[in-house]
């Protein structure tokens, strides 16, 4: 008796890789075995990223604290330091939209920082 094979969901799987393959160069996105490492690749990558980018997003915010604090001649360690003194509790994610969207407020809270290191 001839091996059966089913036909119509390799075919189905394959169309499935090969469209999430789609925006992929060369044969990464025509042919099913390239394309399938391809898309394992990128899967990964994604899943990975995912979580770089919250780290990504904590530098850019210690970033701006920094540049903002060193406008009000302090840095962006002696301001954490004066904030946990002070008992201000604000995340980073908040003090450095605070200090581009609203830099008087930044200057407030950067002096309240100051005046509880000096305490």
């Amino acid at each position: 008796m001839p091996r059966a094979r089913n036909r119509v969901e390799t075919r189905a799987r394959h169309r499935k890789v090969l469209t999430r393959t789609k925006g992929h160069r060369g044969k990464r996105h025509t042919n099913y075995k390239v394309a399938h490492e391809s898309m394992m690749h990128a899967l990964r990558y994604s899943w990975e990223h995912r979580r770089k980018r919250k780290g990504d997003f904590r530098r850019l915010w210690i970033a701006r604290i920094n540049a903002a604090a060193r406008l009000h001649d302090t840095t962006y360690g002696r301001l954490i330091h004066g904030l946990k003194l002070a008992g201000i509790e604000i995340d980073r994610k908040m003090l450095a939209d605070l200090a581009v969207r609203n830099p008087e407020g930044f200057g407030q809270v950067a002096e309240q920082a100051k005046a509880a290191l000096a305490a």
